[in-house]
């Protein structure tokens, strides 16, 4: 799968990707990834911010849409990502959503 892709959209890619992308291979990284990656966040300008909270959307919604495909999978790349925009910016964006679905 190509992670940088759904990642990036139609943006450039961000370094920070570099360390998302590693946890996405290898979920069983995540625990030693989390902190460097949210380390590296911190130090990234709002629109940069903007554009990193988007990839961590454009990821959820990808699991979103191909969870029959591979659910085990899916659930990895929406837990990584959840987890990374809770942590980064405190909230989801699609929380609602899920919500009000409900």
């Amino acid at each position: 799968m190509d992670y940088l892709r759904v990642l990036c959209g139609k943006e450039k890619p961000l370094p920070i990707y570099k360390g998302v992308i590693a946890c996405l291979e290898n979920p069983q990284a995540f625990v030693d990834l989390v902190e460097p990656i949210y380390r590296e966040a911190m130090n990234l300008d709002d629109d940069t911010l903007d554009h990193f909270r988007f990839a961590l959307v454009r990821l959820q919604l990808y699991a979103d849409i191909h969870r029959n495909e591979d659910l085990e999978k899916a659930m990895e790349l929406k837990y990584v990502s959840q987890v990374l925009e809770k942590l980064v910016f405190g909230t989801l964006v699609m929380e609602r959503e899920e919500l009000a679905a409900e």
